[in-house]
Formats: structure tokens, sequence, C-alpha cells
């Protein structure tokens, strides 16, 4: 144990690992509890919360108590297969989860100002 730490507190993770692990490609049935089962085996998890919207079904986040132990779970499960279906694992980053969020708000301002000054420019498609 002591052999671990020690070996943790050199090494220089890159800048996009972190506790929390975002899961896509899941089962639409698949529960909690079976992902506590697949995630569990590689270290102590604090939280998953599974997507249950129209837009969110198939996904999950899950939290680890270690960085190790989600850096450890990404490497291995990705790929996984359950039901058939391989699991796409990716360390979750909120800069790039926010973007669409913020793409859509711009799109909207636009749109307004468009309506606001009577501009109208040809649809892309």
């Amino acid at each position: 144990m002591a052999m671990q730490a020690a070996r943790r507190t050199n090494v220089k993770l890159p800048p996009e690992v972190n506790r929390i692990l975002y899961v896509r490609n899941l089962p639409y049935k698949i529960t909690s509890e079976e992902l506590y089962d697949i995630f569990g085996k590689y270290g102590a998890i604090r939280q998953i919360r599974v997507g249950n919207s129209a837009e969110t079904k198939g996904t999950a986040f899950v939290v680890y108590e270690d960085i190790f132990d989600a850096k450890n779970a990404c490497e291995h499960l990705s790929g996984f297969n359950v039901c058939n279906r391989y699991l796409v694992v990716l360390y979750y980053q909120p800069t790039k989860m926010n973007k669409h969020l913020d793409r859509e708000k711009k799109k909207q301002e636009l749109d307004e100002m468009k309506r606001k000054y009577g501009v109208e420019t040809p649809e892309r498609k």
C-alpha cells in the first residue's frame, strides 16, 4: 500500500484526467446498480448519475473518490462490451460540455438581432 502511494505521488497526469468519467453508448435499460458493479471493480465510487431524459439516455457520469482509480477505469472500460454495446468512456470536461449550450445561446441572440434589424441571410445546409 505504501509503495502504491509513493508511486502515485511521482506520477504527472495529463490535464484532462479527473475523477469524473462521462460514459456514452450505454444500454437504455441499465441501472445504477449494474454500473456500480462494472465500475466499482476499479475503485471506490462517490456517485453515479444515469441519464433519463430524451437527450441524456444512454449516458452516465461516474465520480470516483480517487483520480487514479478513474484513470484506471477509463483505460480498462473504454470499449468494454455491455449488452452488445461498446462503452465510450471519457474524462468529463466541463468546457467542452458547455460549448454546445454556448453555441445555442449565441445562435438565439443572433436570430433575435436579425429580427430586430430586419436582416435576412440565406440558410446554410
